[in-house]
């Protein structure tokens, strides 16, 4: 069992909680809590490493199905409570931490979904997670747009980053050539005179969603063909971008289930 927070694993672990650059160059990602961990393993996720706690995990039947899984595993070691919690990012860890391999999922048809310059991490992992549960065929990440595999941003997905196509720390001509299929490339703008329901979520198309203080920026302006917004009666300016872009997001799903009517 390990027990020292020196160990060699807690600090690859910790290496990943705190740096970009460490995640991107290893292409891994930190994964925290029963649920999390387990979703990675059903979907064959790529296993680098996991620390578990014995007794915090049998503490639960899903911790203790985990539990299961990862002493028959290759690569994962049980330690102590203390030693997981080193290497966790909350404050109170299920028992669980591992690493693994970013997904590499190739593009499927359906709507592309562009996060631009969206900076705060649960806004990046609400999106991420309506996207995966909307039918999106890939999402991108433009320029200014919190790391999308951030601790913080994978507990907000639930498990999205595994099922989702997803590209990561483009420029906009990569970004352009990855919606020149589109017909339509819509901008979610809170001045847009054309409410989001009145767009043809059927065919070919792309949401551009912008951050939390600029709104879509230049670059994805320049690429939009039309600007659309979601009608408020109350006295908020707008909604967050997670909220504003799942309402869309939806309608699209809905449309693309049961027709425009």
């Amino acid at each position: 069992m390990i027990a020292s927070t020196a160990n060699q694993h807690v600090k690859y672990l910790r290496s990943l909680r705190d740096s970009a650059k460490e995640r991107r160059s290893g292409r891994s990602v930190l994964l925290e809590g029963v649920r999390l961990v387990a979703h990675a393993l059903a979907t064959g996720a790529a296993l680098r490493v996991a620390l578990y706690a014995h007794e915090q995990l049998a503490d639960t039947p899903e911790g203790a199905a985990l539990l299961a899984t990862l002493t028959e595993r290759h690569g994962c070691f049980a330690a102590t409570p203390a030693v997981v919690a080193a290497a966790a990012e909350t404050q109170h860890p299920q028992g669980v931490v591992a690493a693994c391999a970013w997904p590499d999922l190739a593009p499927r048809p359906g709507l592309r979904l562009v996060l631009d310059s969206i900076q705060d991490p649960g806004n990046v992992g609400t999106l991420l997670r309506s996207a995966e549960a909307a039918g999106v065929g890939l999402a991108l990440c433009a320029p200014g747009t919190a790391d999308p595999y951030s601790p913080k941003v994978v507990r907000a997905a639930m498990g999205a980053h595994f099922s989702l196509p997803l590209r990561a720390e483009l420029d906009w001509d990569t970004i352009g050539a990855e919606l020149s299929a589109c017909q339509l490339v819509y901008a979610a703008d809170a001045e847009a005179t054309m409410p989001y329901f009145a767009a043809d979520w059927r065919q070919p198309v792309a949401l551009i969603i912008g951050g939390e203080a600029r709104g879509v920026s230049d670059e994805g302006l320049a690429l939009a063909t039309q600007r659309l917004a979601i009608p408020m009666l109350g006295r908020a300016e707008s909604l967050n971008a997670g909220v504003a872009g799942s309402v869309i997001l939806f309608e699209a799903l809905r449309q693309r289930t049961r027709g425009r009517t």
